[in-house]
């Protein structure tokens, strides 16, 4: 098994999200990714019927880490957006923009 390590990644400042939400999302990914790892080391350990229980619970608790993020990440998104902006137009405009993308993928 390859598991690749990679540096910490640096948090550019911007309007999207904030210092903290970017933070936050990270560290769940980070979570959500030691949980796929665990996934790899149950599958290639996997030797009767039984095994494949353990595979599916963990699978099914990755997917449903990896579903909250992705409502984390809108939420936050939302609430930054709609902070910073400068007119009631730019914060209609900015919550159908992330509204058609939970459309779009949820």
């Amino acid at each position: 098994m390859i598991v690749a390590d990679t540096p910490p990644l640096k948090i550019v400042q911007g309007t999207a999200l904030n210092d903290q939400q970017k933070k936050d999302l990270l560290h769940r990914l980070a979570r959500i990714e030691g949980q796929l790892r665990g996934v790899q080391k149950l599958i290639a350990k996997a030797a009767v019927p039984e095994d494949c229980e353990a595979v599916a619970q963990q699978m099914s608790a990755a997917r449903k880490a990896l579903d909250r993020s992705f409502v984390t990440f809108l939420t936050s998104a939302v609430v930054t957006h709609a902070e910073k902006a400068e007119t009631t137009e730019e914060a209609i405009a900015s919550t159908r923009r992330l509204a058609s993308l939970l459309e779009k993928f949820a």
